[in-house]
């Protein structure tokens, strides 16, 4: 088994009920690929069929609109998921591009890895069906966030999703994300230690 992959296993086991022999059972399915900093991983209209577990470094799912303006989804950094779905379970073409901030380490899943793996771990459909419930209550938190929120608000939740982005992303990428202009996060930020200061 590559080493590599045991941050990999140590993640699933955490999750799952999964022994060491179950995972070399299943891991000759799975690749770890590294990727330079600014690589493009995914174009618009290319049909993905793989996932990215992160081990080190930082990913990002974003679109760009009509007006060349970038409109960032999801960060990526080490222990999470990131993967285009339109692919993934619907063999259709993506509407976003994925790229890599940072220097990145990523185990490669490709579609049929979960189906496979179930064969020899059953419970791992478990860690699947999560995985999806998780991502649709992520986006659905995320809708909220954009529709209701104020930029605070936004800039707030976005501390706590991602507490350690703060100094890896530049502002104009964490302006992109929260759907405010990097001016606004600037006044945000300002706000917030004037509050920090008087309390």
């Amino acid at each position: 088994m590559d080493a590599l992959l045991e941050p990999f296993k140590i993640y699933l086991q955490h999750k799952v009920s999964i022994t060491d022999e179950q995972f070399y059972l299943i891991s000759d399915q799975l690749k770890v690929k590294s990727f330079d900093k600014n690589e493009m991983i995914l174009m618009k209209g290319d049909v993905s069929s793989k996932g990215y577990f992160i081990l080190s470094g930082l990913l990002r799912s974003y679109s760009i609109d009509g007006k060349g303006k970038t409109h960032i989804i999801q960060f990526a950094p080490e222990q999470w998921w990131l993967t285009e779905r339109n692919g993934m379970l619907f063999n259709e073409p993506s509407d976003f591009l994925i790229d890599a901030i940072e220097a990145t380490k990523a185990v490669i899943v490709h579609k049929d890895f979960m189906n496979e793996a179930a064969k020899y771990v059953p419970c791992i459909n478990d860690l699947n069906n999560n995985m999806l419930n998780n991502s649709i209550r992520f986006m659905q938190k995320r809708i909220n966030m954009l529709l209701s929120a104020t930029a605070e608000e936004r800039y707030l939740n976005f501390i706590t999703l991602y507490p350690n982005l703060t100094l890896r992303v530049p502002q104009w990428m964490i302006a992109s994300y929260l759907g405010i202009t990097p001016e606004s996060l600037s006044r945000v930020r300002k706000d917030l230690v004037h509050k920090q200061f008087r309390s």
